[in-house]
């Protein structure tokens, strides 16, 4: 279940970016890279990435290697220390829902879902993939 205040810090975020960078005519796809922020197992960091890319044959990501743009250091954190579940995979799984519902309702959502796909993961993992 979508926390909403945390939602709306989330797409704030993702409305400044997407607003504020043109996104290379070579993009082929997205993915959120999630990974620890910091040495404290509850706190995940989000950056997203555009491909150049992406074979939705390619089941280990590689294609997501293949970076076009980054939002760098404009990263996007959450806290799961109030959650009963504090695991990297509650925390994966809180993103995506957020993900899935800017993909449905965000301001600029046009932007992901005209890409061939939208994918999660945490860096050097599996990915997920969200739409294609």
């Amino acid at each position: 279940m979508i926390q909403l205040p945390i939602y709306e810090e989330f797409a704030h975020w993702l409305d400044d970016i997407l607003e504020n960078n043109e996104m290379p005519e070579e993009t082929k796809a997205f993915c959120f890279n999630l990974y620890e922020e910091s040495d404290e197992e509850h706190i995940c960091g989000v950056k997203i990435i555009a491909a150049g890319e992406y074979d939705p044959e390619d089941k280990d990501g590689e294609w997501a290697c293949e970076e076009v743009w980054s939002s760098e250091e404009n990263i996007f954190t959450v806290d799961t220390s109030d959650e009963e579940d504090t695991s990297w995979a509650h925390a994966q799984e809180l993103i995506k829902e957020m993900i899935e519902e800017y993909l449905r309702n965000g301001k600029y959502s046009g932007i992901l879902s005209g890409a061939g796909a939208v994918a999660i993961g945490f860096v050097d993992g599996e990915l997920d993939i969200i739409s294609q």
